[in-house]
């Protein structure tokens, strides 16, 4: 068990040393909900997501989980659908689960975060990135924490790296969801920032086959660089659409484009495209080929989406860390809230190192110094600067 024995010493001083023997008729389990797009065109990263839970509650249960009691998961598919999201909130409350881990899309997530805020069960979103998330309600009131890297700090970062390339004639692509618009705005607000504005703004419905047109209107008004805001097959059909005219630009933008919809539909066109990472699948450190390697054995397969099963299994073992702070088991959600907000130990995750990640007044546990940009290269996500392969050899700190 040396996966185990390396990731979580403070947990076996935690949860052994205050385990009480306890029959298999008296146990408890801890269930805990997960909800996201398990079947379905968002698939390619909820499964990842789901994996990296599940990893993560295999490794805890093995030393004895909460006092003895093995945590178990009540899980939902909401197949990327808001009507299913909402459904699938509605019923992980009547379950009578602790918290909840999940949603990969923003839109999603948005129609399902009252039910969440007015249960008081806390929710940990481990993958959808759209800024208005966590600001939906007042920070000190919310239970809505998030372990992904909200848009507001990936537009920022990847206009930076554009503005140091000298690629400033930006032609936006974004899709019509809530992910699509929040991420409009918020890289609108990053150019400005660097006192630019987009040469061109393109809106398209998810399901869109071919973008050549508004690319063809883009290539007219003199982009010399495509960022695109959305997270399905649409990726590839703006990369396809450039090989097909013959435009010859980068494209860069968000984490999706890390995502196998992207780099397998576009294939060729799909090479050298930036985005902003969290977490790279490079043995870069000790943690990550640990992760890597147990992550391989459990799933006889390559991560599909890398950053979606690294948040997941880091959120998994954040929310373990808080109920540290909880001896007497007794788990409403207000208890576990101020336990998240109150973590009492310093988690080195893969991800991150999580010291007081989140508090009273801030639910976002990625800051932007842990973001690297990454690189399509020979099908596959690398490091686009051997600057940052170095630096990923210290896992960063929130800043």
């Amino acid at each position: 068990m040396k996966r185990v024995i390396f990731l979580i010493p403070l947990l076996l001083c935690g949860w052994l040393a205050g385990a009480m023997p306890a029959t298999a008729q008296t146990v408890q389990p801890v269930k805990i909900g997960v909800i996201g797009p398990f079947t379905g065109p968002s698939s390619d990263f909820g499964q990842p997501m789901l994996h990296g839970i599940e990893l993560a509650v295999q490794e805890i249960n093995a030393v004895g989980g909460y006092l003895g009691r093995p945590l178990t998961l009540v899980v939902k598919d909401d197949q990327g659908n808001p009507d299913l999201g909402l459904q699938g909130a509605q019923a992980l409350v009547e379950e009578g689960v602790i918290a909840t881990i999940g949603f990969c899309n923003t839109g999603v997530a948005m129609k399902a975060l009252p039910v969440f805020q007015k249960a008081q069960l806390p929710l940990i979103v481990p993958c959808a990135t759209g800024t208005p998330i966590t600001s939906q309600f007042p920070a000190p009131q919310s239970y809505i924490f998030r372990t992904s890297a909200r848009d507001a700090i990936q537009a920022p970062f990847v206009v930076e790296d554009l503005v140091k390339r000298g690629w400033t004639k930006v032609a936006i692509f974004a899709d019509q969801t809530g992910y699509g618009e929040a991420g409009l705005k918020d890289v609108q607000a990053a150019l400005a920032q660097q006192k630019l504005e987009a040469v061109y703004v393109a809106r398209f419905a998810l399901g869109v086959k071919d973008l050549r047109e508004p690319l063809k209107a883009a290539r007219e008004a003199g982009a010399n660089v495509v960022l695109s805001y959305t997270v399905g097959p649409e990726n590839a059909a703006i990369a396809n659409g450039r090989r097909d005219l013959g435009w010859a630009v980068p494209q860069v933008g968000a984490w999706p484009l890390s995502f196998p919809f992207f780099i397998n539909g576009a294939k060729q066109a799909a090479e050298g495209a930036l985005m902003a990472q969290t977490f790279i699948a490079e043995p870069s450190n000790e943690r990550r080929a640990a992760f890597l390697s147990a992550y391989a054995r459990k799933y006889q397969q390559r991560i599909a989406v890398p950053m979606a099963a690294a948040q997941s299994y880091d959120s998994t073992y954040l929310l373990a860390y808080a109920l540290l702070g909880i001896r007497n088991g007794q788990f409403s959600g207000p208890a576990v809230k101020a336990a998240l907000e109150n973590i009492p130990r310093v988690y080195y995750g893969i991800v991150a190192t999580y010291e007081r990640p989140f508090s009273l007044d801030d639910k976002d546990a990625i800051s932007q110094n842990m973001l690297v940009m990454g690189k399509v290269s020979n099908g596959a996500v690398t490091f686009a600067y051997p600057a940052d392969a170095n630096r990923n050899l210290f896992v960063q700190r929130k800043r």
